[in-house]
């Protein structure tokens, strides 16, 4: 086991490959989740995206806006990748239920 935290912490510390892949979809825990342009036109599609708030006073204020782009970042390990979700029309909650 420390063999393999050592390589995941080495691939890490080389930083991210220079190539990246961009999705116009992403599954996760059975539910799909479309880019805007993507989605847009078919007949049901979900693109939303939900954001809890924290700060450090007393009120947090939640977001929802909607997926524009999936980003997929892989480092110099097959098990290293992260995904970056980038959403446009970042509203406040309370907003967007009014």
């Amino acid at each position: 086991m420390e063999g393999s935290v050592a390589i995941s912490l080495s691939s890490l510390s080389l930083g991210f490959e220079r190539k990246v892949k961009f999705y116009n979809e992403y599954f996760v825990n059975r539910y799909v989740f479309h880019t805007e342009e993507y989605g847009h036109g078919r007949k049901t599609y979900n693109n939303g995206v939900y954001v809890k708030g924290s700060t450090s006073s007393e009120f947090e204020v939640d977001y929802y806006g909607k997926l524009e782009e999936v980003v997929k970042l892989q480092y110099h390990s097959e098990q290293n990748r992260v995904f970056l979700f980038n959403s446009i029309d970042m509203t406040p909650l309370a907003e967007e239920l009014e």
